[in-house]
């Protein structure tokens, strides 16, 4: 329980701070990408691992934004390497237009945090003709992943290291559609609940992480990739629902982790030892957690994959 902060199996509980689950760990030599790096839990991840060494790539849709916390973060973290890049999910003209610069840098790729999101906005269409959180939340980072796989390939195969990708889901995975992803019905907009759309969304991301391991697994490679809910945490994300808000302001810090504790899961999910090997798992409190039956439903996964290879395919 949140509250109790009861310790799991891995030694750590739901008021572990990011710093606690990676203390003494040394992350040098390794290159992480975090999407929507520039607030919330996608800054607090990218502080966390330049701390521990590792040079982190900010994808970012708003550059100033990032150059701004590039800088705030130098000033704690003198001795860190850090970049900034400019990634706008919503569009697969941009996703790939950042995979293409990245590659054209020459750098290599460990660790794909793909962290960036938005939730319970108002029905909108992406730039592709996709609800936009769908859009966003998911295909974005569906595309970015397919794009940046050879490069972990390359760096895990060169460096003899474990690549890892981590889809940041939610529990509000368990809130979806009844039917789990409309796939008749992603853009229909007389049917659209905000939540139950972020829901889907959300599901969409476990669903990816787990099919992805499996085809990884299936292809020998060293790259694991899982998923996980960092907790409810009161940041920028509310700011499409107005209950919401309301909600994390109030009680925040009575029922809220704090960014530090809300960033913990990924951070063990990207550097712990705990982890290496473990794929295809759905990660809580910086443990093990259980999703919901339809997250598990590899015959969706499988589905879901072929849908969104149809949504990104260049006609």
């Amino acid at each position: 329980m949140w509250i109790i902060g009861w310790k799991g199996p891995s030694g750590f509980s739901a008021r572990s701070t990011a710093e606690e689950v990676t203390q003494e760990i040394d992350g040098t030599g390794l290159t992480a990408i975090v999407t929507g790096a520039s607030s919330g839990i996608g800054m607090e991840t990218t502080r966390v691992l330049a701390l521990r060494g590792v040079h982190v790539v900010m994808a970012v849709r708003n550059v100033d934004a990032g150059k701004s916390v590039k800088e705030a973060l130098l000033k704690e973290l003198p001795s860190s390497k850090i970049d900034v890049m400019e990634l706008d999910l919503s569009s697969l003209a941009a996703v790939r237009k950042f995979a293409s610069d990245y590659q054209s840098s020459g750098l290599p790729l460990d660790l794909l945090i793909n962290n960036a999101g938005i939730m319970a906005c108002p029905f909108m269409l992406s730039q592709d003709n996709t609800e936009l959180q769908f859009a966003t939340n998911h295909i974005g980072h569906f595309l970015l992943t397919n794009l940046l796989l050879d490069t972990m390939k390359q760096t895990s195969q060169e460096s003899n290291t474990e690549g890892r990708i981590i889809n940041l889901s939610s529990e509000a995975h368990r809130f979806a559609y009844h039917e789990g992803i409309r796939f008749d019905k992603i853009n229909n907009e007389s049917e659209y609940n905000s939540m139950r759309a972020y829901g889907q969304s959300k599901l969409a991301n476990i669903l990816h992480a787990n099919e992805l391991a499996r085809c990884l697994k299936e292809e020998g490679v060293q790259i694991t990739a899982n998923s996980l809910h960092p907790g409810g945490i009161g940041t920028n994300l509310f700011r499409h629902s107005s209950i919401l808000n309301v909600c994390s302001t109030s009680l925040g810090k009575l029922f809220l982790k704090s960014v530090p504790q809300g960033a913990a899961t990924t951070c063990y999910a990207a550097l712990h030892p705990q982890v290496k090997g473990v794929s295809g798992e759905y990660f809580m409190d910086s443990n093990k957690a259980e999703a919901s039956s339809l997250a598990q439903d590899a015959e969706l996964g499988k589905k879901l994959w072929d849908f969104s290879i149809s949504l990104t395919d260049p006609k």
